[in-house]
């Protein structure tokens, strides 16, 4: 009788029946910024018991191959690239309701909107949905020195092109300013885009992969200012680079927004804040991380990463 009556709640609620009654769930699982041993043990608990488990590489990149989340987590990590999330996420969800299923996030699931997303379609498919938390850019830009409670909203800062320079980030960056925040910029992360030219052909052809420096994000602030003139930042705006947080060879610099445009931060993945009013025991922060001159490229060897250069 309890079976068939919550068969008939399910359907009365338009949810499949096997996702009722089965003790399958999804689980969310945040990874943190460094490398395998930054997963939970909450996060570890739940993948060793999936069947499936899927590694999201669109919003952002872990700084280890995934065979090194093989060995610890002992199961096969499927990377879910752009495609996969864009395309053939509904196959996860299926799969999720009649198995345990991870689906790993490098820092915390919820600092991307896209993850927000696959919770509600995997709700309204009928899935239990279960996330466990980790660390993100969005809390461990505290590392730098600047103090959480005074930043205002962060913003995405995506490549140009030659047709395509969108600057909605410099109004975002003029409101934190007009209250003394500090700001935080998120840098583009280009995986797996398909290319124009394959696009128009309808073949299957991608840009090479891509992640925007410090010094790219420096000089496209710039050149926005300088087309919108309304003095929101300038060349001597204090600002802070971080590269590759919470990984072992982590990096912190500070420096003005025109030495910005060379400084050289190794590889990905790369966050910039534009400092507001500061505290004075930020100030010691922010001079502890001085860059120092052997930090910067020479301006013509900071190298291009616009395609129409590559």
């Amino acid at each position: 009788r309890s079976v068939h009556f919550l068969q008939r709640a399910a359907a009365a609620l338009s949810l499949p029946v096997v996702a009722r009654l089965s003790g399958a769930m999804l689980y969310v699982v945040g990874l943190g910024l460094g490398d395998e041993k930054d997963i939970t043990v909450n996060g570890l608990e739940a993948v060793k018991k999936c069947e499936r488990v899927y590694l999201e590489a669109y919003t952002s990149i872990l700084g280890v191959p995934k065979e090194r989340l093989e060995a610890i987590y002992g199961r096969e990590v499927v990377v879910a690239d752009r495609e996969f999330v864009e395309q053939g996420i509904d196959g996860m969800l299926n799969e999720a309701l009649t198995m345990d299923v991870a689906f790993l996030v490098v820092g915390d699931a919820f600092a991307a909107t896209t993850h927000s997303d696959l919770v509600l379609r995997a709700k309204g498919l009928g899935c239990k949905v279960k996330h466990i938390y980790n660390a993100s850019i969005m809390n461990a830009i505290a590392g730098c020195g600047l103090q959480l409670y005074r930043f205002g909203q962060a913003v995405s800062v995506v490549f140009f092109t030659e047709t395509w320079r969108p600057d909605s980030f410099y109004d975002r960056i003029k409101e934190n300013a007009q209250l003394g925040l500090h700001t935080l910029l998120l840098l583009d992360i280009r995986v797996k885009e398909p290319s124009v030219e394959a696009l128009c052909r309808g073949k299957k052809e991608y840009e090479p992969p891509r992640f925007m420096s410090c010094a790219t994000c420096a000089r496209q602030m710039m050149e926005v200012e300088e087309t919108r003139g309304e003095k929101v930042y300038g060349p001597d705006s204090m600002c802070v680079a971080v590269a590759r947080m919470g990984q072992e060879d982590e990096l912190i610099k500070t420096c003005t927004l025109k030495e910005m445009c060379n400084i050289d931060m190794g590889g990905p993945l790369h966050s910039m804040v534009l400092v507001g009013e500061t505290h004075p025991l930020e100030n010691d922060m922010i001079e502890m991380h001085r860059a120092a001159p052997h930090d910067f490229l020479p301006a013509d060897q900071v190298p291009s990463q616009y395609l129409s250069d590559l």
